[in-house]
């Protein structure tokens, strides 16, 4: 038995019982699994219990942390052998690990090894930045074999599915984004915070844009004329977090390439909607 499958499946039976639906399970749709959901209704999940023992913390003060949106815990319900862990202002600092498949190299035995090292040594958390190959399969050996979060960035996955970078959609990344969630993605890197509006502050630029995925955002808005769809649909992609407890990263995806690029324009602009986004995501 996984470390969480008892937690979760009480938290899923009460919720059934209270839904009056007599089989164990409640309707999916617009259900809220979510620690902060939970956290917000006063409720000190075991999660939390097990985080306060491993940061030697009150159990009440992570829930507090939590329900304010000052502490995250990416805990998706699909990834049952995670070891909860917490990344907030009053928890200890938290270190990443990408690890991660290429159209031309590594392989799963590969990308199992990176990972037994990264958790070895002291990762926290584990991004796969897989790219190419069987990318979902990857994947999910990775999350199965993790007893830490594992993060994605869905649009590397989105754009390996199209011919170019404009013919990517919000259908496509919803679907991406389901999909990894259903398998147990614990947080999901989404740049929404890259608007139209922002694409010409960086023409002055020395680096221009060097986030992968800022760049796949902005050659698609300039293609097409149109708004950002990750910004222009972020209810829809909370609604498919709040139903797995899947965590936010909203990309930086005009963070500067180099010192000269530093706190310009383009990256205030984009840290403002960021900050937007925050807020309108912790109200959905």
């Amino acid at each position: 038995m996984a470390v969480r499958d008892s937690w979760i499946e009480k938290r899923e039976a009460a919720a059934a019982a209270a839904n009056g639906n007599d089989n164990g399970t409640h309707a999916s749709k617009g259900r809220n699994v979510s620690q902060m959901h939970l956290a917000r209704q006063g409720v000190i999940t075991e999660e939390m219990e097990y985080i306060a023992k491993r940061e030697k913390l009150e159990p009440e003060l992570i829930r507090s942390e939590v329900a304010r949106g000052r502490m995250i815990i990416p805990a998706n319900v699909n990834h049952r052998n995670l070891e909860p862990m917490a990344i907030g202002i009053a928890s200890k600092c938290k270190i990443n690990a990408n690890i991660g498949n290429s159209s031309t190299s590594s392989n799963i035995d590969e990308e199992l090894k990176k990972l037994h090292h990264a958790v070895h040594y002291g990762a926290d958390t584990v991004m796969d930045l897989s790219t190419g190959g069987d990318i979902p399969v990857i994947r999910k050996a990775i999350i199965d074999a993790s007893p830490v979060p594992v993060g994605t960035v869905p649009v590397y996955e989105a754009i390996s599915r199209v011919r170019r970078p404009e013919d990517l959609t919000i259908g496509l990344m919803l679907e991406v984004i389901e999909e990894q969630a259903e398998q147990g993605v614990d947080y999901m890197t989404i740049h929404a915070g890259v608007l139209r509006e922002h694409v010409p502050l960086v023409r002055k630029r020395i680096t221009g844009i060097v986030s992968r995925g800022g760049s796949l955002m902005a050659h698609w808005m300039e293609h097409h004329k149109k708004q950002n769809f990750l910004y222009e649909n972020i209810e829809d992609i909370c609604k498919i977090f709040k139903k797995h407890d899947v965590s936010f990263s909203f990309g930086d995806g005009l963070r500067p390439g180099c010192i000269a690029d530093a706190s310009d324009e383009a990256q205030f602009a984009e840290l403002k909607v960021l900050g937007e986004l925050t807020k309108r995501s912790s109200r959905s």
